[in-house]
């Protein structure tokens, strides 16, 4: 312990060295998609409170208009383009490597991929509690082809994974 340090009561340093325990580190690496799937989802690391995804679009994108009940989004373009949409496909704004976004929770969107090249999202998705208690709610039915998901495990070499594994 440095001279810096201050020297805790037990019960508090047990809370941080349970939570310190629980620090994760991950390594992105694209995976290849399966036949079949327009896109790949990453789980790259997740607490009860927080997940970060990393979403490989090749065609399309989210295309069902939808909103999230108890979750808020952070999203980033790490590669290609995005666009995304509100309600009455009205353009929020498109978003090309190192710009992006933030979704609040109730707030209706879809996005789809505006580039040539495969898009690469990063999702940071923070919830109001237990993340299991969060809900996708669709508004409109989904569009032809939408959502044909691998979902992959960013800590386990991308093994493919349920998505009630995320």
């Amino acid at each position: 312990m440095s001279s810096s340090e201050t020297v805790l009561p037990p019960d508090q340093e047990a809370r941080h060295r349970a939570a310190e325990a629980k620090v994760q580190s991950f390594k992105y690496v694209k995976p290849q998609l399966p036949d079949g799937s327009n896109k790949g989802i990453v789980r790259l690391a997740a607490t009860g409170m927080t997940k970060g995804f990393l979403q490989i679009i090749q065609d399309g994108g989210e295309n069902n208009l939808h909103f999230h009940d108890g979750m808020d989004s952070f999203w980033m373009v790490i590669k290609g383009r995005v666009k995304f949409y509100g309600p009455g496909d009205k353009l929020i704004g498109e978003y090309g490597p190192m710009e992006g976004l933030i979704t609040p929770a109730g707030a209706r969107y879809w996005f789809e991929k505006a580039s040539d090249d495969d898009l690469e999202l990063l999702q940071v998705a923070s919830y109001e509690q237990d993340a299991s208690k969060a809900r996708r709610i669709s508004v409109a039915g989904d569009k032809p082809q939408s959502n044909r998901n691998q979902w992959f495990d960013g800590q386990n070499d991308n093994a493919m994974i349920d998505k009630t594994q995320a």
